[in-house]
């Protein structure tokens, strides 16, 4: 290793060790040796000393062991007499380093609670997140495992350049990278940089500005061994098995920019224990031959346009990047995004006009792949804030293809959509709804490149049961009316598929995590009598979406014992959803809307809600935009049963599950619904009427109140007593 590297290392080392003890003799002073330390909301205490040592440090005394491993691990300085002419000197330095730094940041959060803001995104008072809680842990750590992001970028300093900055930036999102940002050079940070620019940085979006000195470097490698223990089965105290684990799973590697200093180096040194490399833009001395990391260790005067690249082949990542023809950037780390009322430049759907999507399977001779057509006005063709209806009807022929695979393709529009930058999706079938920023109309962005990223998306996902892909796009409301009624008979198909299932009859149900991207507590449970609140997804689209991507965001649960058959309360279930929601959802009932109801995303068709004064339950359709009983509209009330909450009283449900035998069990079924807006009433008219007679009350249907009843509480109890709806007999839900 570089004599220089090495001893500058070495120093730099030294220094932060120095300021780390300082910094501990103080606190100890300040707090007493019994003070509780820790990094915020997680079970692995400091992440990288219980990793490599297998110490939890829990209270301040517990660092006086870690301070004299730290000293033992440190070699001599070098000077002209000492020379180490080998790595381990350095290594074992950098080791150091990350102990040290660990425990001065634990000891920042001790002295300045809020240095951090400990959110998931920035706030209006600091950009700087600190240390990720095992809540961001356990949605990003698995996207290290499944290969949704294969690595991070560790990045110290910044180009002075908020251009370069941003370009970097988004190179970078664009390989699927995190990108973990540290320090500042001459006084500038990146993170600062990229907003000024008007760049939205934060887990959502991969570019996570931990904090703005070197110290917070650990937060990056400490993420890393976590991920090693709790995905890769790595046990605390296993070093060698962490570091290799990383080496070879976690593709990750330093990128510093401006001048290196010693404790830039220290830090560089002991990033190459886990097998990242440095890069850098700044001339400093080259560690060329491979050894602990795959290639080189550290290269340097890279140029700003290709310091990515060079980063990407010096660490050996092979990253797989189908190229998608669009002049807007694209990737999973634009799936985050939200496009707000400012940046907005036009909508599609959400209420606003018709909207619908839907694939379809037909014969290899009627699908021309590659086909992407658009019928209507494009966006260049309209003015800002003039909202077009859309109809996405994607064909797909295969001969692997199943009818079945229909609405699992389907149902992927939504990420794949939103992974184009300055576009956002939300909802599905016949209430999607799309917003479209001013930065995309900006770039050029046409109708037609959303043709062109479901073609090559689903190429690329679902190559072995799709070979042919044509995407056809309506703006115009006759065209869009008749992919509403084609997709309006599919629908209707897919639904009757389930035929006699029930749930008592299946031991497995399905989960739906699509949507955690928005939601990251949500979790869907879908049953043989409970489609997906979406509507897009029932019980056999789970089976054949989990046989096509068994690690996908379809998984099959075991329910398990069946400890509350009213309430749908189901062993399996709770521990599924416990898990996934890390910990946010203990348990869940299946039925019910009053106790622990499923949570919600904001993908709902429709939004159930108690009415105390009734005594029973209204259910309102997204597309109703008037008032409804509860003194709420539709987009008030997504607030409190959306956003993966908990909210008794208030839950998403599909327009299917409306005449479900388990449809508010617990809270006395169908006879409990007392209003529905009248659109929805027709819609689902025909089933509604078969279930009032099943029950034994064919007349209840009539004895639902709609909007021409009236839009309070009062107006609909007055003739729920004229009609004799039975919830005002009903024991009382509240």
């Amino acid at each position: 290793m570089s004599k220089i590297i090495c001893s500058a290392a070495i120093r730099g080392a030294r220094n932060i060790i120095d300021m780390a003890e300082q910094s501990y003799e103080d606190a100890l002073k300040k707090f007493g040796p019994d003070q509780e330390v820790s990094f915020p909301n997680t079970a692995y205490y400091l992440p990288i000393i219980y990793s490599m040592l297998g110490a939890k440090v829990e209270k301040l005394g517990d660092m006086k062991a870690i301070f004299q491993e730290c000293r033992t691990l440190m070699p001599p300085v070098v000077t002209e007499d000492i020379w180490l002419p080998y790595l381990a000197p350095a290594l074992d330095a950098g080791m150091a380093t990350f102990f040290a730094e660990e425990m001065y940041e634990a000891i920042r959060y001790l002295n300045t609670p809020n240095f951090y803001t400990k959110t998931e995104d920035p706030t209006s008072e600091s950009i700087w997140l600190g240390a990720a809680d095992d809540v961001v842990f356990r949605k990003r750590g698995v996207e290290f495992v499944d290969g949704t992001a294969p690595g991070f970028a560790a990045i110290m300093g910044t180009p002075s350049d908020k251009e370069v900055a941003s370009r970097i930036a988004l190179e970078l999102q664009e390989k699927n990278l995190y990108i973990f940002m540290h320090d500042q050079t001459g006084g500038m940070t990146m993170p600062d940089l990229l907003v000024e620019n008007g760049v939205q940085v934060g887990w959502n979006t991969r570019l996570v500005p931990f904090g703005q000195s070197y110290t917070t470097a650990v937060f990056a490698i400490g993420f890393a061994c976590r991920v090693a223990m709790a995905f890769g089965g790595i046990k605390p105290g296993d070093a060698i098995g962490n570091l290799l684990y990383n080496k070879s799973r976690t593709f990750a590697f330093v990128m510093a920019f401006g001048p290196v200093s010693d404790e830039w180096y220290a830090n560089a040194a002991g990033a190459i224990n886990w097998g990242f490399p440095t890069i850098s833009d700044y001339d400093i001395p080259e560690v060329l031959p491979s050894g602990i990391c795959t290639y080189e260790h550290v290269v340097s005067n890279i140029p700003h346009d290709e310091i990515v690249q060079k980063a990407i082949e010096v660490r050996g990542l092979k990253v797989n990047v189908t190229k998608i023809d669009i002049p807007m950037s694209f990737g999973p780390a634009f799936e985050g995004e939200r496009v707000r009322k400012d940046d907005l430049f036009m909508e599609c759907g959400g209420g606003r006009t018709p909207a619908v999507e839907v694939l379809i399977s037909k014969g290899m001779d009627e699908v021309e792949d590659g086909l992407v057509t658009l019928e209507g006005p494009d966006i260049c063709d309209i003015e800002q804030g003039q909202n077009l209806p859309m109809g996405i009807l994607v064909e797909v022929a295969g001969r692997e293809m199943q009818s079945d695979f229909e609405p699992i393709l389907e149902r992927q529009f939504h990420h794949l959509i939103n992974y184009i930058q300055g576009i956002m999706h939300m909802g599905q079938r016949n209430i999607m709804w799309v917003r479209i920023g001013k930065a995309a109309v900006e770039k050029g962005l046409s109708f037609k490149h959303i043709g062109v990223v479901l073609h090559g998306k689903l190429h690329q996902e679902f190559g072995a049961i799709v070979d042919k892909i044509q995407v056809k796009i309506f703006t115009v409301a006759d065209k869009v009316k008749e992919v509403q009624d084609l997709a309006a008979s599919v629908y209707a198909a897919r639904d009757l598929r389930l035929g006699a299932m029930t749930d008592e009859t299946e031991d497995v149900f399905y989960s739906c995590t699509l949507c955690q991207s928005f939601a990251p507590s949500h979790v869907c449970v879908i049953t043989p009598e409970r489609i997906g609140m979406c509507g897009a997804y029932n019980w056999l689209d789970g089976k054949a979406s989990y046989q096509i991507n068994p690690t996908g965001p379809n998984q099959p649960i075991d329910k398990g014992e069946c400890i509350d058959p009213d309430n749908g309360y189901f062993t399996g279930i709770n521990e599924f959803v416990n898990q996934a929601s890390r910990g946010a959802v203990p348990e869940v009932s299946c039925y019910s809307l009053m106790n622990a109801p499923m949570t919600a995303c904001g993908c709902f068709e429709a939004i159930a809600a108690m009415l105390p004064t009734c005594n029973g339950i209204m259910v309102v359709n997204r597309d109703f935009l008037g008032m409804t009983p509860s003194g709420m509209k539709f987009t008030s009330l997504a607030g409190m049963a959306g956003g993966g909450m908990q909210t008794p009283g208030f839950m998403g449900v599909s327009k299917h599950y409306m005449t479900s035998n388990k449809l508010f069990k617990a809270e006395g079924g169908l006879k409990r619904v007392v209003w529905l807006p009248k659109m929805l009433k027709e819609e689902i008219s025909e089933k509604l009427k078969a279930v009032c007679a099943e029950i034994g009350m064919p007349e209840l249907y009539d004895m639902i109140a709609t909007e021409e009843q009236g839009t309070t509480e009062e107006e609909i109890y007055a003739f729920l007593k004229e009609k004799g709806h039975p919830a005002l007999e009903m024991e009382s839900a509240v």
